[in-house]
């Protein structure tokens, strides 16, 4: 089993819009953004990224919006909702309360 990939699963909608509740930003820079933060542990492919993105949208966490370039080139930025913004706060208490929980499990106690 490729635990990497379970975890990463589980994770992905969580960075994303982690990511995105930062600063508005579009698909590429996403897949920049999220290798350079992590020092290169999460390389996302295009066939990862932009079915997440669309499900966040689906679900009303996102909204994407097509943006005119300069030079007439059109690109798509995400920006996080209020409703994906109240479930950013909700999953990332529950992901402090999970990893705490493990810390305290697979960490050696003192004394």
């Amino acid at each position: 089993m490729n635990y990497e990939r379970e975890l990463l699963k589980g994770s992905t909608d969580s960075l994303l819009l982690s990511l995105i509740n930062r600063q508005t930003t579009y698909g590429y820079k996403i897949i920049k953004e999220l290798e350079k933060r992590s020092n290169g542990y999460f390389q996302f492919k295009e066939g990862t990224l932009y079915p997440a993105l669309h499900r966040l949208e689906k679900a009303g966490l996102l909204q994407g919006k097509w943006q005119r370039l300069p030079g007439g080139q059109e690109r798509r930025y995400y920006y996080i909702t209020p409703k994906g913004q109240k479930a950013l706060a909700e999953r990332l208490a529950v992901w402090q309360d999970f990893s705490t929980a493990v810390a305290l499990i697979v960490q050696p106690t003192i004394g």
